[in-house]
């Protein structure tokens, strides 16, 4: 006997672009070619509603995107008119969470709630907050195991009321390809490139990484530089670029939607964030595209890239690290070849987006079945 298909909810309150909304749109995707019914409730002003059309999601705005009496009746509004159509919510961000679990106890006959956690933020421990998590919630899902382990540790939740569930890329649509195609389609030029892909904030690193640049650019400057994104820090990042004289041979895209093409252009691909992360999928999209990988011990990175083996994990924050990794792999062509290798054994192994989908199908199952 077949399973029956799920009416899915998602609500965002977030309104820039990045990992967390790309994760829910490439999951909707998924869960829509499986045969499930899927919608999300985001505010109208986000980057996720304006991509939701390209991504074949269905989409209606509402304007939760701030913790306002205003919004929260909006919610409860059209959760009283149409929740009984779901079998499940998912929320994804603090506001919508606390929307979303509020406005459930002022109706009945909701659908189970599932928050998802993307980045590694600590969670204040507080009466109301366990509530909302272990009361209003009746799972939790973690993008990494190390998230998991540390809401168990230090907020006390318990390990059943979790699951990791790391988030799946399209192996089909990210693997390696032409170095030099890859550069004309961007307009830059074939040399040896180092590249980031992720929202210009000050915890992605973007900072550490150009001041390392302004000595390996001299002391190698047959390589550039890609910087791939966009994001609140741009104007202080090309005021440091350009105030500092390295601005030559790095290239700021802003936000693409040829990702692979971009990676594709890389030869070393470098995340040195300092907090706030769960499981970068750029960092899985380089590594599905061949490349070693330079990135930090924050959040749950090390879960996907091994030391040594894929690339290199360093301290946040540690310039004296980067600029050594950095170096190494520019003189080696060997080694970044074999940790390229090895990146891309691992992502095809791991990373694929089924993975993702089953254990989500799953999660939701249970919960509206109530089977947790």
């Amino acid at each position: 006997m077949a399973e029956k298909m799920l009416s899915i909810l998602h609500t965002e309150s977030s309104c820039g672009w990045g990992g967390q909304e790309i994760r829910i749109l490439t999951e909707s995707r998924g869960m829509l070619n499986r045969g499930h019914r899927v919608l999300i409730l985001c505010c109208p002003q986000s980057s996720i509603y304006n991509e939701a059309k390209g991504y074949g999601v269905p989409v209606i705005a509402l304007p939760i995107e701030k913790k306002t009496l205003f919004s929260l009746l909006a919610l409860r509004r059209w959760l009283k008119a149409e929740a009984h159509h779901f079998d499940v919510i998912n929320t994804h961000s603090s506001t919508d969470a606390w929307l979303t679990a509020i406005a459930s106890t002022m109706l009945l006959q909701m659908p189970a709630m599932i928050r998802t956690r993307h980045i590694s933020t600590p969670v204040h421990d507080s009466f109301m907050t366990n509530w909302l998590y272990l009361k209003a919630s009746s799972h939790i899902v973690t993008a990494g195991e190390r998230l998991r382990q540390q809401l168990h540790i230090k907020n006390k939740f318990p390990i059943s009321h979790m699951t990791s569930v790391a988030t799946g890329i399209d192996l089909v649509r990210y693997q390696p390809g032409d170095k030099e195609s890859a550069r004309k389609k961007l307009s830059i030029a074939n040399k040896p490139t180092i590249g980031i892909v992720a929202t210009l904030r000050s915890w992605k690193g973007h900072s550490y990484l150009f001041e390392c640049w302004q000595a390996i650019s001299v002391a190698h400057p047959e390589w550039q530089l890609l910087v791939v994104g966009d994001g609140p820090q741009r104007t202080a990042l090309q005021k440091y670029v350009t105030d500092t004289g390295i601005s030559e041979r790095i290239i700021f895209t802003g936000n693409r939607n040829d990702i692979p093409d971009c990676l594709n252009c890389m030869d070393i691909f470098v995340l040195p964030s300092h907090g706030h992360e769960g499981v970068p999928q750029s960092i899985m999209q380089a590594m599905a595209c061949s490349l070693p990988v330079i990135s930090t011990s924050v959040g749950a990175i090390t879960e996907a890239v091994i030391h040594q083996k894929t690339g290199f994990i360093i301290e946040p924050k540690n310039n004296l690290q980067l600029r050594e990794k950095l170096e190494l792999l520019m003189v080696d062509n060997k080694l970044r070849i074999r940790m390229g290798e090895a990146s891309l054994l691992r992502a095809r192994s791991v990373f694929g987006i089924e993975n993702m989908l089953n254990k989500m199908d799953t999660i939701f199952r249970k919960s509206a079945f109530k089977n947790y």
